[in-house]
């Protein structure tokens, strides 16, 4: 029997440090409307290792991990995630002037909690089209990640 854990109820919430160089583990916002969530299970890179006694095959370690500069985060623009965005790329730079990290959390029911660090990016104007919901990918660049932890309080 499987026990596989459905998307619906998957949150982004973000949080800046109170004391500098460390994670908060509560106070995290919900940004609302989010409809995607980029990878964040890239392959590490393979660092060659083979040397001269190797007479078959060539040899690897794992080297680092990119997750690819800014991530793609899908959202309907509605009048909420509007002032939801923009309070949060304003909590940024507040936090930046401090010198304190913003975090993000991605949080998935019944999982846990996927945490990293970054810059969100200012929202911008999406494409629209005729017949569709109004919305777009807005952007957070990574530059710390903590990975899977407790979900916050």
């Amino acid at each position: 029997m499987a026990n596989e854990i459905s998307t619906a109820g998957i949150l982004l919430k973000y949080a800046p440090e109170t004391t500098s160089g460390t994670r908060p583990t509560t106070g995290y916002t919900t940004i609302p409307n989010i409809k995607t969530i980029p990878d964040f299970n890239p392959a590490p890179s393979n660092l060659e290792v083979t040397d001269l006694s190797d007479t078959v095959w060539k040899r690897y370690i794992e080297g680092l991990k990119d997750v690819g500069g800014s991530l793609a985060f899908g959202a309907n623009f509605t009048t909420a995630f509007k002032t939801a965005w923009e309070t949060m790329v304003s909590a940024y730079s507040t936090a930046m002037a401090s010198n304190k990290a913003t975090w993000f959390e991605i949080a998935v029911p019944n999982f846990g909690s996927f945490y990293f660090a970054g810059i969100p990016s200012e929202l911008g104007l999406a494409s629209a089209n005729v017949d569709e919901v109004f919305g777009g990918d807005v952007y957070i660049t990574p530059n710390q990640v903590h990975g899977w932890d407790e979900p916050s309080a």
